[in-house]
């Protein structure tokens, strides 16, 4: 009797399911952010909306083969596929052609391909694959040194493009490596210090600061004044945080580049520049805020109209949600955030083998950092650093990048145990 092989069994319906309803509300988003009098066919391949359309054809096309392909490849041909997509990152910089002051796109007729997108996908892959195969309990200092070289190389790769934004993405491996004990719960408050400390430093006088910590450093002393091992632990601390708040103010007048302290700059004062650096910021909170409770109606916002906020198909895609959908139709769209979030942890710690759990978290990491960062910066809570929100903002390759992760783990837990 013939074996009739069926490659959507096991496959996690719910989440395929929330995986197209969003980048289908993300298409007509697009078409709705990009309409014009003189194109309103939502299929008119001359436009952004049109080529959503082919690119998310094309995105399931490219999942359906991912389900089809042995689930055994993914593993065994990881690295491989990392170190290809570390010699494309470096051909771009030489090959690529630039598009918003970023060299990081190759140039393909009327489409652009951005490999960075790629890369996170690669990284994913390798760093399950690494530490996937380490079968001490005891994590070692060696290991995750390597597993941050990984991490880091196509990230000082996608600095050069010039790429800040989505070289910063590959921070949220920090969660995985935190899942798997490589990084222990202090390091992540560590981390947390040093966020809040940076932005304290660029609203104060470093001075200010740092005479601060100093008098904390005393009163604490005090009380340990007898515990000499402590009272030098106690002022290392003090030392190491108050050379951290110099150099932080250190870099920022002095290294960072222009547009980059504007964008931070916006940051800490909205009302800095309206009509330049900080236009961007101030349209985009008048789109969403004039949405209301229940949106002004699908092709009806006059901002998303009138093009008031630029790259509302790409960067600024939420604006349009928040004008045309509402206070609602914006909670629709965190809630299904937050659902496939929740499902794919879940997913990840319901994985049999190592590889296929730190591939989840990946995964979910990313995606989280995405959708963090890019309704943040929307509503000036986080710096305008150019991250699409995923499946809703127009663009192959973002969308494409996403597509090769989430139904790459979908065919791992469809294959779950045959991994072990």
């Amino acid at each position: 009797m013939r074996k009739q092989y069926d490659f959507f069994k096991n496959i996690d319906k719910p989440t395929l399911i929330l995986f197209l309803i969003m980048v289908f509300m993300g298409w007509f988003n697009i078409f709705a952010a990009e309409i014009t009098e003189n194109h309103q066919n939502i299929f008119d391949i001359s436009q952004n909306y049109g080529k959503q359309l082919l690119w998310i054809i094309t995105a399931l096309l490219i999942g359906t083969v991912l389900f089809m392909i042995d689930v055994k490849i993914f593993p065994t041909f990881a690295y491989l596929i990392y170190g290809f997509m570390i010699m494309v990152l470096i051909g771009v910089l030489f090959f690529g052609v630039e598009i918003n002051a970023s060299k990081s796109w190759f140039r393909i007729g009327s489409f652009a391909i951005q490999p960075a997108e790629f890369a996170k996908y690669a990284t994913a892959l390798a760093l399950s694959k690494y530490l996937g195969d380490i079968k001490s309990r005891n994590p070692s200092f060696s290991t995750l040194a390597i597993a941050l070289v990984m991490i880091g190389i196509p990230v000082g790769l996608i600095f050069l493009q010039n790429d800040t934004g989505t070289a910063l993405v590959f921070a949220a491996f920090s969660l995985v490596l935190y899942r798997e004990g490589y990084i222990s719960g202090s390091m992540m408050v560590v981390g947390v210090t040093a966020i809040f400390l940076f932005i304290l430093t660029l609203i104060v006088n470093e001075f200010i600061i740092i005479g601060a910590l100093g008098l904390v450093t005393l009163v604490i002393a005090v009380r340990l004044r007898r515990k000499k091992r402590d009272l030098t632990q106690l002022l290392g601390l003090f030392a190491v945080m108050a050379f951290y708040v110099y150099f932080v103010d250190y870099t920022y007048e002095n290294i960072l580049q222009p547009h980059q302290k504007s964008r931070i700059e916006v940051l800490i004062d909205e009302n800095v520049d309206r009509r330049g650096v900080g236009y961007n910021l101030h349209q985009s909170k008048i789109a969403i805020g004039s949405g209301g409770f229940w949106g002004k109606g699908y092709l009806k916002g006059t901002q998303t109209k009138y093009n008031f906020v630029p790259e509302q198909g790409t960067d600024f895609i939420f604006c349009t949600v928040g004008e045309e959908w509402g206070f609602v139709g914006s909670s629709v769209i965190i809630i299904l955030f937050v659902t496939l979030l929740i499902r794919l942890i879940r997913m990840a710690e319901r994985q049999k083998s190592n590889f296929s759990r730190i591939f989840g978290y990946s995964i979910t990491s990313i995606i989280l950092f995405h959708f963090m960062v890019n309704i943040g910066m929307t509503i000036g809570l986080i710096p305008i650093i150019g991250l699409p929100l995923p499946f809703f903002s127009y663009g192959g390759s973002s969308l494409w990048g996403f597509t090769f992760m989430l139904f790459t783990f979908l065919k791992l837990d469809s294959k779950r145990l045959d991994l072990i």
